[in-house]
């Protein structure tokens, strides 16, 4: 369900009018630059993300530093970005996506979501305050240990219909896929799936009631979907959709776009701290089109790349 963006409002400039006494004219303050783009931070339970709108990614950029900041980056002959305030976060190894929802009083509105740091995996929620000049105030709690040997994490959140899920995959250094399901507060382990050797970022691109997809890249620079079926003992189910081009890339990003499951990926090059974008038609294997609109113009420092969304959108693009 898409949820249409407001757009970024200019700083503007004002001038205070003279007076009759021909006081000299004052220039105004332009107004504080915003943390987050509007719409994504306040989402309603109803319809986020409207399909038919503007085609966007809104990529959260948690770094090393301890920040986070939204870059939204929208498709082009050259594409354009617009880059928010960066906010105080928390220094983490990798993160997963960040959902915006909102309270049943429809009184506070909260991002939240899961990051590893160190050995520790935590779940965020970061609340943002109802004076939207104020910066967004994370808060954190572990909610599990054992996760070193993990490189990467993605979530799914499938939350339209009935009957919900949501999962959290783990790739680990050993070769293998984990997948968790998320059950309340807590995480049931469902066991690894092998096979994922030399498998470098990834990140989900599908939800429905029956499976699962994600998209993967490998450190030879082949891309696949890996189709993951809910049904306990299922195996997955890997297509390769590019067997080139994606190996400088160490994070993967991915919204919808359009009304045929269309998606929008950025791919970003952690030692250029560059992001590239591109589209891609419903994911069918090799048949799968594809358009690159080149290097965004911003600066990608994260320890890795995120999505924005919201707790009320469902990906559709396999």
């Amino acid at each position: 369900m898409k949820l249409q963006r407001y757009a970024l409002a200019l700083a503007g400039i004002g001038l205070i009018a003279t007076s009759a006494a021909s006081v000299p004219a004052v220039a105004a303050k332009p107004d504080p630059k915003p943390y987050t783009s509007n719409k994504v931070a306040h989402p309603t339970p109803v319809k986020a993300l409207a399909a038919g709108g503007p085609c966007i990614n809104y990529v959260g950029v948690p770094t090393a530093a301890g920040t986070m900041q939204e870059i939204d980056a929208t498709p082009g002959t050259h594409p354009t970005a617009v880059s928010y305030e960066p906010f105080n976060y928390v220094s983490t190894r990798t993160n997963a996506t960040w959902y915006g929802a909102v309270n049943a009083a429809g009184t506070q509105f909260y991002y939240y979501g899961l990051l590893l740091q160190g050995s520790n995996l935590y779940r965020h929620t970061t609340y943002l305050p109802a004076d939207e000049t104020q910066p967004p105030v994370p808060t954190f709690k572990k909610v599990g240990t054992g996760w070193s040997s993990f490189k990467s994490i993605a979530t799914s959140n499938y939350s339209v219909a009935q009957p919900r899920h949501a999962y959290l995959y783990g790739l680990n250094t050993n070769g293998s896929l984990y997948r968790y399901q998320i059950v309340g507060a807590g995480f049931k382990a469902l066991g690894p799936l092998p096979g994922f050797r030399g498998f470098k970022a990834m990140t989900v691109v599908s939800e429905s009631a029956t499976y699962d997809t994600l998209l993967m890249s490998t450190t030879a620079g082949a891309l696949y979907t890996v189709h993951i079926p809910i049904a306990a003992g299922a195996k997955p189910v890997l297509k390769l959709i590019r067997s080139t081009g994606f190996s400088s890339y160490d994070s993967l990003v991915a919204q919808g776009c359009g009304t045929r499951g269309g998606t929008l990926v950025v791919g970003v090059n952690h030692a250029a701290q560059t992001g590239s974008q591109y589209a891609f038609s419903k994911f069918n294997g090799t048949a799968t089109a594809m358009t690159p609109y080149g290097t965004i113009p911003a600066v990608f420092n994260g320890v890795n790349e995120v999505s924005i969304t919201t707790h009320y959108d469902q990906l559709v693009g396999e």
